[in-house]
């Protein structure tokens, strides 16, 4: 019998035989053990709460820094390239060829649902605490109520119909309850409610710390999900889901502390001694130069064998490998390339790896305990997410302003004069893949590649578009394994099982 269905059912079997049991021996409580009621007594009892559902964002296997196998993995950006990393369940998904059983995938499942779990288990005991303060209370709640809708825009993209949960599970029965997947629309539902909820809450604007939720990453995320909804769900209400994007989107915009773009230099993002004053952040992980536990790793991972430029810590491996299909992509001067990649030249490694994430200080040292933060919304996405819904609306001038934006800051020619260079006007014909590539250069390896595939192309023009790639640009990775199927990731195994009818696997898996 499965081990988790094992548990379940025992579970069940202690709480229904519980009530007809008298003795006095089988009611007793563990003194020691700390009930989640008793828990919640204080506010800062729920401020501890909502860290801990902070917190549970920072793994790799959620959407931390480490994250990158769910998505630029998956997508055309990055990938292991080398015989030892070729094989087992990793290299599954750079090569379209996962299958449920992955225990990779299971985690990155597991993991997204404990911060949903989270957020519900704050949500479901907030209102037991006494609040000096009830704006207090309604800034935590909505902090909840952000990550919770964060979470499941995230699960919403990669699985499609996914289990919806909004309150704490205290039983078996309440888990079986639960275990069905829902309509992609339901959950995006959720999301709107929650979002709509922090916007209309006690937040500022923008936080001190942009390692906390604000009013400006609330309406970016509503933006992003009606964006998303207006172009990969049923096109009935297409226009109004652009509208509410847009305007969304512009209510972000208009939450910004800076004018334009370009007062901001590309490389004062990444800059880790800006990070907690560069007003282009909007929302990030945040990590601590010089801890062993809560500091980056991304700066001494990323760099290859023989390089100095990333971290003090001396190198090995590869770093992390690019696709030869991304570095195509970027044209000719733009500098943005000459910061975000490097081609190692050492004997074992003869290939690009990332650079966009650095740090060299004395205080990161020779074990590379970085202190770059993860960055999961800036003004830039912004800026270039209102370039996409406009042009989705016909206003061509209004999306080319904002493309421009990026492009100037960039030091890149306009859309305008880029146009009347032949290469890129052969190579993007449309203002839309315009878009795509201005978004794929500037947001390179902070993990948006593969969301903005999906929102671009539908399902057969996405399995062209990989079709029509290169393999020798892709490695050892077989682009031709694409398919339909990879449109979203199967349903783990471990899931399905459990109920093959309310948990019914994904088409061609």
């Amino acid at each position: 019998m499965n081990k988790k269905f094992l548990a379940i059912a025992c579970l069940a079997a202690v709480v229904a035989i519980s009530p007809s049991c008298k003795k006095d021996f089988l009611n007793e409580s563990d003194p020691n053990a700390v009930t989640v009621d008793a828990s919640y007594k204080t506010p800062n009892d729920v401020l501890l709460a909502v860290n801990g559902i902070y917190q549970s964002m920072r793994s790799g296997n959620n959407v931390g820094e480490g994250s990158d196998l769910w998505t630029d993995q998956r997508s055309d950006d990055t990938g292991t390239n080398d015989n030892q990393s070729n094989s087992g369940e990793p290299f599954q998904f750079n090569n379209f060829s996962i299958l449920p059983s992955n225990t990779y995938l299971k985690a990155h499942w597991v993991s997204l649902y404990t911060t949903v779990s989270r957020a519900n288990v704050v949500l479901s005991h907030i209102d037991q605490v006494s609040f000096p303060d009830n704006n207090l209370k309604l800034k935590y709640a909505a902090e909840a109520k952000f990550l919770r809708a964060f979470t499941y825009f995230e699960l919403v993209r990669l699985w499609g119909d996914v289990p919806l949960v909004t309150k704490q599970l205290s039983s078996a029965a309440d888990v079986a309850a639960s275990t069905f997947r829902v309509k992609q629309d339901a959950v995006y539902q959720q999301i709107i409610a929650d979002l709509t909820d922090v916007i209309n809450s006690p937040l500022p604007n923008l936080q001190a710390s942009t390692g906390r939720a604000s009013k400006a990453a609330a309406n970016f995320l509503l933006g992003q999900a009606y964006l998303t909804m207006a172009t990969t769900l049923d096109q009935t209400n297409r226009t109004a889901n652009l509208n509410n994007a847009k305007a969304a989107l512009m209510a972000a915009y208009n939450m910004r502390n800076f004018g334009d773009l370009n007062s901001i230099p590309y490389t004062d993002v990444f800059d880790v001694s800006k990070k907690a004053t560069c007003p282009e952040l909007i929302f990030q992980i945040v990590n601590i130069q010089g801890d062993l536990n809560y500091s980056s790793s991304n700066a001494a991972n990323f760099q290859a064998k023989g390089e100095t430029i990333n971290s003090q810590k001396p190198s090995s491996g590869a770093g992390y490998n690019v696709t030869h299909d991304l570095i195509n992509e970027y044209e000719t001067n733009d500098p943005r390339m000459t910061f975000s990649v490097k081609y190692a030249n050492d004997p074992i490694v003869k290939d690009w790896f990332v650079t966009k994430f650095r740090d060299v200080s004395n205080a990161a040292g020779v074990n590379g305990y970085g202190g770059n933060d993860w960055i999961l919304m800036r003004y830039a996405d912004v800026i270039l997410s209102l370039a996409e819904v406009n042009n989705y609306l016909g206003d061509a001038a209004t999306a080319t302003g904002f493309l421009n934006q990026v492009r100037t800051r960039a030091g890149m020619p306009t859309y305008a004069v880029s146009m009347t260079n032949s290469d890129y006007a052969s190579r993007y014909p449309t203002l839309k893949l315009a878009i795509l590539h201005e978004r794929r250069v500037e947001l390179a390896f902070e993990h948006h590649r593969w969301f903005d595939l999906l929102r671009t192309f539908t399902t057969d023009e996405l399995v062209a578009y990989f079709k029509a790639k290169k393999q020798a640009d892709f490695g050892l990775a077989q682009v031709a394994n694409f398919s339909t199927k990879d449109r979203y990731y199967p349903i783990p195994f471990d899931e399905y099982k459990l109920n093959p009818v309310k948990m019914y696997q994904n088409p061609g898996y």
